[in-house]
Protein backbone atom coordinates (compact mmCIF):
# COMPACT_ATOMS: atom_id res chain seq x y z
CA UNK A 1 0.00 0.00 0.00
CA UNK A 2 1.34 3.16 -1.11
CA UNK A 3 1.18 6.67 0.95
CA UNK A 4 -0.19 7.85 -2.88
CA UNK A 5 -3.50 5.46 -2.03
CA UNK A 6 -3.73 7.10 1.38
CA UNK A 7 -6.64 9.38 1.59
CA UNK A 8 -6.50 12.98 2.64
CA UNK A 9 -3.61 13.54 5.80
CA UNK A 10 -1.34 15.46 3.96
CA UNK A 11 0.23 16.94 6.60
CA UNK A 12 1.33 13.40 8.21
CA UNK A 13 1.97 11.72 5.34
CA UNK A 14 4.89 14.29 4.19
CA UNK A 15 6.22 13.90 7.86
CA UNK A 16 6.67 10.21 7.76
CA UNK A 17 8.00 10.31 4.63
CA UNK A 18 10.52 12.81 5.61
CA UNK A 19 11.75 11.23 9.06
CA UNK A 20 12.44 8.07 6.84
CA UNK A 21 14.33 10.06 4.16
CA UNK A 22 16.24 11.55 7.27
CA UNK A 23 17.12 8.50 8.61
CA UNK A 24 15.01 9.76 11.89
CA UNK A 25 12.72 7.29 12.75
CA UNK A 26 11.27 6.72 16.45
CA UNK A 27 11.06 3.20 17.53
CA UNK A 28 7.71 3.86 19.39
CA UNK A 29 5.04 5.41 17.47
CA UNK A 30 1.27 5.71 18.32
CA UNK A 31 -1.25 6.59 15.77
CA UNK A 32 -4.53 8.14 17.28
CA UNK A 33 -7.64 8.81 15.07
CA UNK A 34 -11.28 8.16 14.78
CA UNK A 35 -12.85 5.07 12.57
CA UNK A 36 -12.27 5.89 9.06
CA UNK A 37 -9.58 8.38 9.27
CA UNK A 38 -7.21 5.93 7.75
CA UNK A 39 -4.84 5.31 10.65
CA UNK A 40 -4.11 1.31 9.90
CA UNK A 41 -3.88 2.15 5.76
CA UNK A 42 -1.27 4.80 7.24
CA UNK A 43 1.12 2.62 8.99
CA UNK A 44 1.25 0.11 6.52
CA UNK A 45 1.89 2.78 3.70
CA UNK A 46 4.39 3.59 6.22
CA UNK A 47 5.71 0.17 6.88
CA UNK A 48 6.22 -0.23 2.78
CA UNK A 49 8.32 2.78 2.96
CA UNK A 50 10.81 2.21 4.97
CA UNK A 51 11.15 -1.87 4.46
CA UNK A 52 10.94 -0.92 0.11
CA UNK A 53 12.80 1.97 0.43
CA UNK A 54 15.60 0.34 1.97
CA UNK A 55 16.58 -2.56 -0.53
CA UNK A 56 18.55 -1.99 -2.95
CA UNK A 57 16.81 -2.92 -6.51
CA UNK A 58 14.34 -4.94 -4.72
CA UNK A 59 11.41 -2.12 -4.28
CA UNK A 60 9.36 -4.48 -7.15
CA UNK A 61 9.40 -7.62 -5.64
CA UNK A 62 9.24 -5.66 -1.92
CA UNK A 63 5.69 -4.26 -3.18
CA UNK A 64 4.03 -7.43 -4.43
CA UNK A 65 5.07 -9.01 -0.60
CA UNK A 66 2.87 -5.69 0.79
CA UNK A 67 0.14 -6.10 -1.92
CA UNK A 68 -0.65 -9.24 -0.43
CA UNK A 69 -0.10 -8.11 3.40
CA UNK A 70 2.57 -10.74 3.08
CA UNK A 71 6.16 -8.82 4.06
CA UNK A 72 8.15 -11.24 6.08
CA UNK A 73 9.63 -8.29 8.08
CA UNK A 74 5.98 -7.11 8.86
CA UNK A 75 3.98 -8.16 11.69
CA UNK A 76 0.62 -7.84 13.39
CA UNK A 77 -1.35 -7.52 16.55
CA UNK A 78 -5.02 -7.26 17.04
CA UNK A 79 -7.56 -8.07 18.92
CA UNK A 80 -9.04 -11.91 18.79
CA UNK A 81 -11.57 -13.76 20.48
CA UNK A 82 -12.13 -17.45 21.00
CA UNK A 83 -14.02 -19.23 18.06
CA UNK A 84 -15.17 -22.44 16.65
CA UNK A 85 -11.94 -23.31 15.31
CA UNK A 86 -9.62 -22.02 18.12
CA UNK A 87 -11.03 -22.77 21.71
CA UNK A 88 -8.33 -21.25 23.91
CA UNK A 89 -5.58 -19.00 24.07
CA UNK A 90 -6.50 -17.09 21.26
CA UNK A 91 -3.38 -15.46 19.33
CA UNK A 92 -3.24 -13.08 16.45
CA UNK A 93 -1.44 -15.30 14.19
CA UNK A 94 -4.46 -17.61 14.54
CA UNK A 95 -6.37 -15.13 12.36
CA UNK A 96 -3.51 -14.05 9.88
CA UNK A 97 -5.87 -15.21 7.41
CA UNK A 98 -8.99 -13.23 7.82
CA UNK A 99 -6.82 -10.63 8.69
CA UNK A 100 -5.29 -10.24 5.38
CA UNK A 101 -8.70 -10.37 3.80
CA UNK A 102 -10.19 -7.91 6.10
CA UNK A 103 -7.14 -5.54 5.17
CA UNK A 104 -7.18 -6.01 1.27
CA UNK A 105 -11.09 -5.52 1.56
CA UNK A 106 -11.22 -2.63 3.39
CA UNK A 107 -8.39 -1.09 5.06
CA UNK A 108 -10.77 1.20 6.49
CA UNK A 109 -12.69 -1.23 8.56
CA UNK A 110 -12.88 -0.87 11.96
CA UNK A 111 -13.61 -2.44 15.32
CA UNK A 112 -16.89 -3.84 14.48
CA UNK A 113 -16.17 -4.55 10.91
CA UNK A 114 -13.35 -6.88 12.08
CA UNK A 115 -15.27 -8.90 14.63
CA UNK A 116 -18.21 -9.91 12.35
CA UNK A 117 -15.39 -10.67 10.02
CA UNK A 118 -14.53 -13.51 12.55
CA UNK A 119 -18.23 -13.82 13.84
CA UNK A 120 -18.38 -13.01 17.05
CA UNK A 121 -21.21 -13.05 18.88
CA UNK A 122 -21.84 -11.82 22.80
CA UNK A 123 -17.87 -11.90 23.07
CA UNK A 124 -15.10 -8.60 23.36
CA UNK A 125 -11.73 -8.81 21.67
CA UNK A 126 -8.96 -8.98 23.95
CA UNK A 127 -5.18 -8.23 23.05
CA UNK A 128 -3.95 -10.97 25.79
CA UNK A 129 -0.54 -11.71 27.30
CA UNK A 130 0.29 -14.76 24.33
CA UNK A 131 0.37 -11.88 21.78
CA UNK A 132 3.02 -10.03 23.72
CA UNK A 133 4.83 -13.06 23.61
CA UNK A 134 4.30 -13.20 20.05
CA UNK A 135 5.55 -10.02 19.84
CA UNK A 136 8.61 -11.21 21.62
CA UNK A 137 9.06 -13.96 19.80
CA UNK A 138 9.08 -12.38 15.90
CA UNK A 139 11.10 -8.97 17.43
CA UNK A 140 13.92 -11.68 18.85
CA UNK A 141 14.44 -13.18 14.90
CA UNK A 142 17.13 -11.73 12.65
CA UNK A 143 14.88 -9.14 10.08
CA UNK A 144 14.41 -11.47 7.16
CA UNK A 145 16.01 -8.87 4.54
CA UNK A 146 18.65 -7.51 6.76
CA UNK A 147 16.72 -4.00 7.41
CA UNK A 148 13.99 -3.05 10.22
CA UNK A 149 11.38 -5.16 11.58
CA UNK A 150 8.14 -3.00 12.28
CA UNK A 151 5.20 -4.39 14.18
CA UNK A 152 1.49 -3.09 14.00
CA UNK A 153 -0.41 -2.99 16.69
CA UNK A 154 -4.16 -2.16 16.14
CA UNK A 155 -6.28 -1.21 18.56
CA UNK A 156 -4.05 -1.11 21.01
CA UNK A 157 -5.99 -0.07 23.62
CA UNK A 158 -7.43 -3.41 23.63
CA UNK A 159 -4.19 -4.93 25.13
CA UNK A 160 -4.91 -6.17 28.90
CA UNK A 161 -3.07 -5.03 31.80
CA UNK A 162 -0.44 -8.20 31.35
CA UNK A 163 -0.05 -7.30 27.88
CA UNK A 164 0.44 -3.96 28.14
CA UNK A 165 3.19 -4.73 30.83
CA UNK A 166 4.98 -7.13 28.58
CA UNK A 167 5.11 -4.31 25.56
CA UNK A 168 6.58 -1.53 28.25
CA UNK A 169 9.58 -3.67 28.63
CA UNK A 170 9.88 -3.79 25.31
CA UNK A 171 9.59 -0.55 24.25
CA UNK A 172 11.66 0.57 27.36
CA UNK A 173 14.47 -1.97 25.74
CA UNK A 174 13.71 -2.15 22.39
CA UNK A 175 15.50 -4.98 19.81
CA UNK A 176 17.59 -3.20 16.99
CA UNK A 177 16.15 -1.95 14.24
CA UNK A 178 12.58 -2.28 15.44
CA UNK A 179 9.21 -0.07 14.81
CA UNK A 180 6.53 0.00 16.69
CA UNK A 181 3.21 1.04 15.18
CA UNK A 182 0.60 1.32 17.77
CA UNK A 183 -3.22 2.29 16.32
CA UNK A 184 -5.95 3.15 18.76
CA UNK A 185 -9.47 5.20 18.26
CA UNK A 186 -9.24 5.89 22.29
CA UNK A 187 -5.84 7.19 23.44
CA UNK A 188 -6.68 7.58 27.69
CA UNK A 189 -7.44 3.48 27.21
CA UNK A 190 -3.92 3.03 26.96
CA UNK A 191 -2.01 3.66 29.65
CA UNK A 192 0.16 6.36 30.55
CA UNK A 193 3.40 4.43 30.92
CA UNK A 194 3.26 3.55 26.94
CA UNK A 195 1.69 6.72 25.87
CA UNK A 196 4.72 8.72 26.95
CA UNK A 197 7.35 6.49 25.39
CA UNK A 198 5.61 6.58 21.80
CA UNK A 199 5.67 9.76 19.49
CA UNK A 200 1.86 10.89 19.35
CA UNK A 201 0.31 11.30 15.79
CA UNK A 202 -3.23 12.66 15.57
CA UNK A 203 -5.59 11.96 12.44
CA UNK A 204 -8.39 14.18 11.94
CA UNK A 205 -11.64 13.11 10.49
CA UNK A 206 -11.59 13.50 6.86
CA UNK A 207 -13.22 16.28 4.86
CA UNK A 208 -16.32 15.99 2.68
CA UNK A 209 -14.72 16.94 -0.17
CA UNK A 210 -11.80 14.64 0.18
CA UNK A 211 -14.06 11.63 0.66
CA UNK A 212 -16.92 12.55 -2.00
CA UNK A 213 -13.86 12.97 -4.31
CA UNK A 214 -12.48 9.08 -3.54
CA UNK A 215 -16.67 7.69 -4.18
CA UNK A 216 -16.40 9.42 -7.53
CA UNK A 217 -13.13 7.69 -8.60
CA UNK A 218 -13.04 4.81 -6.94
CA UNK A 219 -16.58 3.80 -7.11
CA UNK A 220 -17.69 5.53 -9.96
CA UNK A 221 -20.16 7.26 -8.15
CA UNK A 222 -22.32 10.76 -9.51
CA UNK A 223 -21.30 14.00 -7.76
CA UNK A 224 -24.33 14.71 -6.11
CA UNK A 225 -24.85 11.33 -4.85
CA UNK A 226 -21.09 11.39 -3.79
CA UNK A 227 -21.69 14.92 -1.65
CA UNK A 228 -24.42 13.66 -0.37
CA UNK A 229 -22.94 9.81 1.36
CA UNK A 230 -19.56 12.04 2.40
CA UNK A 231 -22.06 14.33 4.04
CA UNK A 232 -23.68 11.48 5.93
CA UNK A 233 -20.32 9.81 6.46
CA UNK A 234 -19.26 12.49 9.21
CA UNK A 235 -15.02 12.42 8.32
CA UNK A 236 -15.77 8.50 7.79
CA UNK A 237 -14.31 7.14 5.09
CA UNK A 238 -15.67 3.40 6.16
CA UNK A 239 -19.19 4.63 7.32
CA UNK A 240 -19.29 6.09 3.92
CA UNK A 241 -18.25 2.46 1.86
CA UNK A 242 -21.10 1.25 4.11
CA UNK A 243 -23.53 3.93 3.47
CA UNK A 244 -23.15 3.41 -0.41
CA UNK A 245 -23.26 -0.50 -0.18
CA UNK A 246 -26.59 -0.22 1.67
CA UNK A 247 -25.27 -2.79 4.04
CA UNK A 248 -25.16 -1.11 6.75
CA UNK A 249 -26.49 -1.69 10.48
CA UNK A 250 -27.94 1.46 10.86
CA UNK A 251 -31.21 0.50 9.72
CA UNK A 252 -32.08 -1.46 12.26
CA UNK A 253 -29.82 0.41 14.47
CA UNK A 254 -32.52 3.28 13.80
CA UNK A 255 -35.50 0.88 13.76
CA UNK A 256 -34.17 -0.06 17.39
CA UNK A 257 -34.17 3.59 18.12
CA UNK A 258 -37.57 4.52 17.23
CA UNK A 259 -39.15 1.43 19.39
CA UNK A 260 -36.94 2.65 22.25
CA UNK A 261 -38.07 6.13 22.36
CA UNK A 262 -41.85 5.73 21.16
CA UNK A 263 -42.46 3.04 24.22
CA UNK A 264 -40.41 5.55 26.50
CA UNK A 265 -43.14 8.07 25.54
CA UNK A 266 -46.00 5.36 25.82
CA UNK A 267 -45.13 4.35 29.44
CA UNK A 268 -45.13 7.61 31.23
CA UNK A 269 -48.09 6.97 34.25
CA UNK A 270 -48.69 4.13 31.86
CA UNK A 271 -47.85 0.89 33.66
CA UNK A 272 -48.75 -1.03 31.21
CA UNK A 273 -46.13 -0.14 28.59
CA UNK A 274 -43.58 -0.76 30.98
CA UNK A 275 -43.76 -3.98 29.79
CA UNK A 276 -43.09 -2.63 25.87
CA UNK A 277 -39.49 -1.91 27.19
CA UNK A 278 -38.46 -4.71 28.81
CA UNK A 279 -39.41 -6.58 25.61
CA UNK A 280 -37.10 -4.24 23.62
CA UNK A 281 -34.53 -4.31 26.09
CA UNK A 282 -34.99 -8.55 26.37
CA UNK A 283 -34.53 -7.65 22.36
CA UNK A 284 -31.57 -5.39 22.64
CA UNK A 285 -29.83 -7.64 25.10
CA UNK A 286 -29.90 -10.78 23.46
CA UNK A 287 -27.81 -9.28 20.60
CA UNK A 288 -23.56 -9.34 21.01
CA UNK A 289 -21.87 -6.84 23.04
CA UNK A 290 -20.14 -5.13 20.47
CA UNK A 291 -23.35 -4.36 18.61
CA UNK A 292 -25.29 -3.68 21.87
CA UNK A 293 -22.39 -1.39 22.56
CA UNK A 294 -22.04 0.30 19.00
CA UNK A 295 -26.16 0.42 19.16
CA UNK A 296 -25.42 3.06 22.66
CA UNK A 297 -22.94 5.16 20.66
CA UNK A 298 -25.46 5.49 17.74
CA UNK A 299 -28.43 6.47 20.06
CA UNK A 300 -26.53 8.90 21.74
CA UNK A 301 -25.96 10.44 17.71
CA UNK A 302 -29.20 10.47 17.43
CA UNK A 303 -29.91 12.94 20.01
CA UNK A 304 -27.28 14.86 19.31
CA UNK A 305 -28.54 15.22 15.71
CA UNK A 306 -32.07 15.73 17.11
CA UNK A 307 -30.72 18.30 19.67
CA UNK A 308 -28.93 20.61 16.94
CA UNK A 309 -32.12 20.26 14.71
CA UNK A 310 -34.16 21.99 18.18
CA UNK A 311 -31.40 24.12 18.53
CA UNK A 312 -32.59 25.32 14.42
CA UNK A 313 -28.53 24.32 13.85
CA UNK A 314 -29.81 22.53 10.42
CA UNK A 315 -26.83 22.27 8.35
CA UNK A 316 -25.18 20.29 10.83
CA UNK A 317 -28.22 17.61 11.05
CA UNK A 318 -26.86 14.98 8.51
CA UNK A 319 -29.17 11.84 9.77
CA UNK A 320 -32.18 11.06 6.98
CA UNK A 321 -34.38 8.98 9.02
CA UNK A 322 -35.67 5.95 7.12
CA UNK A 323 -38.67 4.73 9.60
CA UNK A 324 -42.17 5.05 8.53
CA UNK A 325 -44.20 8.50 10.33
CA UNK A 326 -40.68 9.22 12.30
CA UNK A 327 -39.50 12.42 12.02
CA UNK A 328 -36.30 13.98 13.66
CA UNK A 329 -38.39 17.51 13.48
CA UNK A 330 -41.34 15.84 15.41
CA UNK A 331 -38.64 14.80 17.94
CA UNK A 332 -36.31 17.38 18.32
CA UNK A 333 -38.39 19.38 21.02
CA UNK A 334 -38.05 16.48 23.49
CA UNK A 335 -34.06 16.79 23.39
CA UNK A 336 -33.11 19.97 25.08
CA UNK A 337 -30.93 21.78 27.62
CA UNK A 338 -32.52 20.59 30.85
CA UNK A 339 -32.00 16.65 29.85
CA UNK A 340 -29.45 15.89 26.94
CA UNK A 341 -26.49 15.80 29.69
CA UNK A 342 -28.59 13.08 31.64
CA UNK A 343 -29.31 11.39 28.51
CA UNK A 344 -25.57 11.57 27.30
CA UNK A 345 -24.61 10.21 31.22
CA UNK A 346 -27.50 7.67 31.18
CA UNK A 347 -26.56 6.05 27.84
CA UNK A 348 -22.36 6.30 28.58
CA UNK A 349 -22.89 4.44 31.80
CA UNK A 350 -25.02 2.04 30.32
CA UNK A 351 -22.09 1.28 27.68
CA UNK A 352 -19.32 1.14 30.28
CA UNK A 353 -21.09 -1.54 32.14
CA UNK A 354 -22.05 -3.45 28.83
CA UNK A 355 -18.13 -3.24 28.48
CA UNK A 356 -17.40 -4.96 31.76
CA UNK A 357 -20.09 -7.93 31.14
CA UNK A 358 -22.37 -6.55 33.15
CA UNK A 359 -26.25 -8.02 32.52
CA UNK A 360 -27.49 -6.29 29.39
CA UNK A 361 -30.98 -7.14 29.90
CA UNK A 362 -30.98 -5.36 33.45
CA UNK A 363 -28.41 -2.07 32.22
CA UNK A 364 -30.81 -1.47 29.39
CA UNK A 365 -34.05 -1.96 31.36
CA UNK A 366 -32.91 0.41 33.71
CA UNK A 367 -31.45 3.05 30.90
CA UNK A 368 -35.19 2.40 29.16
CA UNK A 369 -36.89 3.49 32.73
CA UNK A 370 -34.85 6.53 33.16
CA UNK A 371 -35.15 7.56 29.49
CA UNK A 372 -39.43 7.73 30.33
CA UNK A 373 -38.49 10.06 32.79
CA UNK A 374 -35.82 12.16 31.15
CA UNK A 375 -37.61 12.81 27.79
CA UNK A 376 -40.38 14.24 29.14
CA UNK A 377 -38.15 16.72 31.23
CA UNK A 378 -39.25 20.22 30.30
Amino acid sequence: MQFSKILGQEYIKNHLIKSVDLGRIPHAQLFIGPEGSGTLATAIAYAQYVLCNSQQGLNESCAIKFEKISHPDLHFIYPTVTTEEVKQKPKSIDFITDWRQFILENPYGGLFDWYAKLGVQNKQGEIRVDDAQEILKSLSLKSYEGGHKIMIIWMADKMNIAASNKLLKLLEEPPEKTIFLLITENEEDIIQTIRSRCQITHFNRLSEQIIANALIEKEQIEPKAALKIAHQSQGNFNKALQLLKEDDEATPFEQWFVTWVRAAFKAKGNAAAIQDLIEWSEQIAALGRETQKKFLQFCIEMFRQALLLNYEAKDLVYIETKVEKFKLANFAPFVNGNNINDIFKEISDAMYHIERNGNAKIILTDLSIKLTRLIHKK
